[in-house]
């Protein structure tokens, strides 16, 4: 999952041959989650039709202020829905109508009524490109605080060859990522969090597990590596997938796999999140071939496994230690005793007394309990929602 999911953008158009590369950008951009809208200057409309791109972006395309908005009232609402305005291609008359002011078209009406950053993608022929007044229109949007996406160096329209087309459209989608990525609080941290079940075998064929499904971990993973952080994410056996450019994944079986894969990484970690369901016990002798069921009865003697959490917390030097608690009776009291007996700096405490919380469900309901006992109880939420609120805990740490 890219950090572009669920980001509103507008993809301004203007009049320039580039206006043809505007497709492949927002099939990216769609694809990774963004809301685009797209805008266009009339010029526009000669070089790429709004029907390509109102498919492509599943959203009614607007060119004029005369025409019916659909679900927004004016350009003032359109500019304000916005996380981020990208105008691509930028033509040499479109930086300067930014660059001065000038509003006589609904691309740049919005334009003037954004409060979200703005991007902005030249593209012109070389002689246009260099000359001193584009040259000046570039440098006064840069002190507006517009960012400019370069152009490139090539073959130009015209047959030349120099700088001035476009940036292609996976070099923008990046540099739009890039800039999510940069303004995010977790920006340089690294997080490792622990994911789903673990099996304990019993013999080839059978194991010792739990319900868990691992959703919430792999919930926690999305909402830090959107948030900036470079996340190792290690899970045990679920169906779930996950694919984010800042999330590292690596899959193991049991808790002694988790246990040591969780300490290889650990002293490279600023943040632990424990958010597997780890099994206790594993059996203490694993048979070689698959067990016949001969017998009325069969007895399996089990050993403690190694209390991940734990170790780590003893360990500790300048880590943020994450547990999770799931209980079903004295659940302040048992969290209470988790969080100083494994040297954690906040416990999430899920009871399966509540109604929607635990294994296999959309939703959980959690509270937090820090390591000065202060208890934050939480509504009843998606688990989208819990790990926002997870994170925003981490943050809060960090800004202090």
């Amino acid at each position: 999952m890219s950090v572009l999911s669920g980001k509103k953008i507008i993809l301004g158009i203007s009049g320039g041959i580039a206006a043809y590369k505007t497709a492949s950008l927002v099939r990216l951009l769609t694809k990774a989650g963004a809301q685009v809208q797209v805008i266009m200057t009339p010029a526009s409309c000669a070089f790429i039709t709004p029907l390509t791109l109102a498919t492509l972006s599943k959203k009614p395309v607007y060119t004029e202020f005369e025409k019916d908005f659909g679900e927004w009232t004016n350009h003032v609402d359109l500019a304000l829905w916005a996380d981020l305005i990208l105008i691509a291609p930028a033509t040499a008359n479109t930086l300067a109508k930014m660059a001065n002011g000038f509003c006589d078209n609904l691309l740049m009406a919005t334009y003037l009524s954004a409060k979200c950053p703005v991007f902005f993608a030249p593209a012109m022929d070389l002689d246009m490109f260099v000359h001193q007044t584009t040259t000046e229109n570039i440098q006064k949007l840069k002190t507006f605080g517009a960012l400019e996406i370069a152009s490139e160096f090539g073959e130009l329209a015209s047959g030349l060859v120099g700088q001035g087309r476009m940036a292609e459209p996976e070099t923008i989608f990046k540099s739009l990522e890039d800039f999510f990525i940069s303004k995010n609080e977790l920006n340089g941290k690294k997080v490792l969090i622990t994911a789903g079940p673990t099996y304990e075998p019993i013999d080839p064929v059978r194991f010792i597990g739990n319900h868990s499904t691992g959703k919430m971990g792999f919930d926690i993973a999305i909402e830090a590596a959107n948030r900036g952080a470079e996340v190792y994410l290690i899970i045990g056996p679920t169906s779930l997938k996950i694919d984010h450019q800042n999330i590292h994944v690596k899959r193991v079986t049991s808790a002694q796999e988790m246990h040591d894969v969780c300490h290889e990484l650990y002293n490279e970690m600023d943040v632990v999140i424990g958010a597997a369901a780890v099994a206790d016990y594993r059996p203490k002798e694993v048979a070689v071939q698959k067990i016949k069921k001969d017998d009325e009865e069969f007895t399996i003697v089990l050993e403690k496994n190694p209390d991940i959490l734990a170790s780590l917390g003893a360990i500790k030097k300048h880590q943020f230690l994450v547990g999770f608690a799931l209980e079903t009776q004295n659940e302040i009291e048992y969290a209470k005793s988790k969080l100083k007996k494994k040297n954690l700096d906040l416990i999430v405490l899920n009871s399966l007394n509540d109604e929607g919380a635990g294994f296999g469900k959309p939703t959980n309901k959690v509270t937090f309990i820090d390591k000065d006992f202060n208890i934050y109880p939480q509504e009843l939420k998606s688990k989208e929602a819990v790990a926002k609120d997870i994170i925003d805990q981490i943050v809060k740490y960090y800004a202090k």
